[in-house]
């Protein structure tokens, strides 16, 4: 019997590929006991406006180098106040706001944690059950991996009992495919390629934003707009 797992660090709000991602494994391993890279995908996300993309960024504090992802902590109390009234500024008049809006606004609400990778897995844990995805998300320091990249993630496999690694494209510069196959592990590869396009609040269409942006467009469209489904 086949059992898929990907590992993949959190992102906040992520776009639809990080989405199809996850409803394509059994598990999904957010992979935050590793390095934190500053200008990346970890505390912020694109919107598209009317003045084209936009970053929408949560402020963290970089106290050292070597920090952890898990390990970063929010530098503004008052960031989610401002993200909200952003996101009801730019959607307030997509076709499904509305349908969201009670439930966004009392998650960025409750957004009183000081750790970033916490405030990343609370919105995707929320985006899935609004999508319908029901794959189990788990932390990588519960695991405790060891070793260098290719073993950590070996080692993962190994200890959810998975026979199947799913990998997005930019790991093909570093995955030893070789040792992956020494212990029976198949490696799959994301294709994030032939996504339809839809009808955006704003042109030119965009898309590598948010997955706000598709539901708060197409609702309960969304998934027909996602590969995974």
């Amino acid at each position: 019997m086949k059992k898929k797992i990907a590992i993949c660090q959190s992102n906040y709000i992520p776009w639809k590929g990080y989405f199809d991602m996850i409803n394509m494994v059994d598990t999904f391993v957010l992979y935050d006991d590793v390095q934190y890279t500053k200008n990346d995908w970890r505390n912020r996300n694109l919107i598209q406006t009317k003045n084209g993309l936009n970053w929408i960024t949560i402020p963290v504090k970089q106290k050292k180098l070597d920090q952890l992802i898990n390990e970063t902590e929010i530098a503004q109390k008052n960031w989610n106040v401002k993200h909200w009234k952003t996101l009801e500024a730019v959607y307030g008049r997509a076709p499904f706001f509305n349908n969201y809006k009670k439930e966004f606004k009392e998650l960025y609400e409750s957004c009183n944690t000081s750790l970033l990778s916490e405030i990343n897995k609370k919105f995707i844990c929320k985006i899935n059950e609004i999508l319908g995805i029901s794959t189990k998300i788990i932390s990588s320091k519960s695991l405790e991996l060891t070793g260098d990249k290719n073993e950590r993630l070996i080692d993962a496999c190994k200890k959810l009992d998975a026979n199947v690694y799913l990998s997005g494209p930019a790991a093909k510069s570093y995955i030893d495919i070789s040792l992956f196959k020494n212990e029976e592990i198949d490696v799959e590869w994301m294709e994030y390629s032939g996504y339809k396009e839809y009808k955006q609040s704003f042109f030119p269409f965009e898309h590598g934003v948010s997955i706000l942006d598709v539901l708060f467009n197409l609702g309960p469209e969304s998934i027909a707009y996602l590969k995974s489904f």
